[in-house]
């Protein structure tokens, strides 16, 4: 039996981002759940210029060959786990540009969240990120990894994860399984 793909999308972009290292240890995570085959699809290697189309993505007339490669990465997924930090209370640009790309890829698929930060863990980008990924119609699961304090968990390039983080994972990942199957009979 095909497992769904679940691509874990890398939101920030900048150099010395911290959402490599925690997509690493989230894809290290996934394997070893097994529901899944994995895609990790990090925005800096992406590279989509500020949103160029000349026509609204909900017509899916688009011309520009970036947008073609990035509409057939995101169509082949089956369910989607966001990485993203949180900056001043909100979620990355370059995540946003990245949403507002598209249309009908995103729909009836279902999203999670690993959000890192301060004190606040990302958990305000998230709160964010599941009123724009609502309207493209995508169903975000309620489990969640949250981590604060990202500076102390990364050491030398590498998360150094709780038994807390651990078990956010499965818990995610469980749900992305219970709510991702009756999805994919909605967009067949």
């Amino acid at each position: 039996m095909t497992r769904p793909l679940l691509q874990i999308i890398v939101g920030s972009t900048r150099p010395g981002r911290a959402g490599a290292p925690v997509a690493e240890w989230f894809e290290r995570e996934a394997d070893k759940h097994g529901g899944f085959d994995l895609e990790l699809v990090d925005l800096a290697k992406v590279d989509l210029p500020m949103f160029d189309e000349p026509v609204h993505p909900m017509r899916g007339e688009y011309v520009g060959q970036h947008t073609l490669d990035w509409s057939a990465t995101v169509e082949r997924a089956d369910s989607f786990v966001f990485i993203t930090p949180e900056y001043n209370g909100g979620y990355p640009a370059a995540l946003k540009n990245a949403l507002d790309y598209l249309n009908a890829e995103w729909r009836y698929k279902a999203v999670g969240f690993v959000s890192y930060g301060g004190v606040a863990a990302g958990k305000l980008a998230v709160g964010q990120l599941k009123q724009v990924v609502t309207t493209l119609r995508m169903f975000p699961v309620a489990n969640g990894v949250h981590i604060p304090f990202i500076g102390e968990k990364l050491v030398d390039g590498t998360i150094e994860a709780n038994e807390i983080m651990a078990a956010g994972v499965t818990a995610m990942l469980d749900e992305l399984l219970l709510i991702g199957s009756p999805l994919a009979t909605l967009r067949s």
